[in-house]
Order: C-alpha cells, then sequence, then structure tokens
C-alpha cells in the first residue's frame, strides 16, 4: 500500500480543481489543508466493493469544503463588522460617562416608549438580564422581551437613517 504522502501528491490536482470550481481565492492553504485531511479520511471510510476510490474521493473532498464554506458564510451573516465610520463615532463618544452616553443615546431615541426606554437604560447601564428586569418592572418575562423587540426595531432604523444621513 502507498504511504500517504504519494496519494496526497497523486491527488493533489484534484484538491485544486475542487478549489478553482467551489471558486475558493481566500484562504487557499486552510482550504488545501482541509483537502487533503478530506482526503485521507476519505481513504480510510473506502470500501472498494461499493466503487472506485476517485469519485469517492472527490464527493467526498467536495462536501467537506462545501460544508465549510456554508460555515463561513453562516458565521459571517451572523456577526456584523462595523464600517470605519462607526469606529470614529465611537471614539468621539468614549469620553462621555455612563450616564452622559445614556442621555445622548436617549435624546437621540425619542420614538421609543417609556418601557423601551426602560428596557435600554437597564440592559446597557445596569447590565441587566431580561429575567432582571421583569423582577425589578413586576411584569411578565414577555412584556421585557416585547419592550426589547420594539426598542431594537425602531433603534434599527433611526441609526440606520443617522448613518445614511452622516457618511453617504
Amino acid at each position: 500500500m502507498e504511504s500517504f504522502e504519494q496519494i496526497a501528491a497523486q491527488y493533489e490536482p484534484m484538491i485544486h480543481k475542487i478549489m478553482n470550481r467551489l471558486r475558493i481565492y481566500k484562504n487557499r492553504d486552510e482550504f488545501y489543508q482541509l483537502g487533503l485531511i478530506a482526503l485521507w479520511r476519505a481513504l480510510k471510510r473506502h470500501d472498494p466493493e461499493k466503487g472506485p476510490f476517485l469519485p469517492y474521493a472527490y464527493s467526498f473532498v467536495k462536501g467537506k469544503m462545501m460544508t465549510e464554506l456554508t460555515k463561513e458564510a453562516n458565521q459571517k451573516a451572523q456577526y456584523v463588522y462595523p464600517k470605519e465610520e462607526f469606529w470614529e463615532i465611537t471614539a468621539e463618544t468614549s469620553d462621555l460617562s455612563g450616564t452622559e452616553l445614556l442621555q445622548e443615546l436617549l435624546s437621540t431615541c425619542g420614538t421609543l416608549s417609556a418601557n423601551q426606554r426602560k428596557w435600554l437604560e437597564y440592559t446597557l447601564c445596569d447590565q441587566m438580564t431580561v429575567r432582571e428586569i421583569a423582577d425589578k418592572e413586576q411584569v411578565t418575562l414577555s412584556a421585557v422581551k416585547n419592550w426589547r423587540q420594539g426598542a431594537r426595531e425602531k433603534l434599527k432604523v433611526i441609526y440606520s437613517s443617522y448613518l445614511n444621513a452622516h457618511f453617504s
């Protein structure tokens, strides 16, 4: 039986072909390593009675790469990376104390209801959980979650229009 190094050298063009077909242009070295690991796993799992190794290895390696691409896309979609302008605004407001910052924030959020403002203040200043807010205000968890949802929706609208107006 051949050593894995010989098999890896033999199937290296296949790994690069898969990467090109999947249009992988970032992190090519990482995906090549992933391809080698998948090739090794395919070699260990392959049953010669079920068919030749080449098609099995190709689909196995391609499947692992597609799974990794999906994971990366999902992770990228979960996190929002602010533009440079955001960090400039943040640096300008970082000189404010917590109370001043809250007042500045609340002054720009005039459309928030009283309960939504409570949620915002308790969350940002006091770092309270939804349950703690509900206990303090003597309301249900559902009520506080509704305050949070409404506040988040309004804040998204407020700040997207703010950023568009100042940085477009």
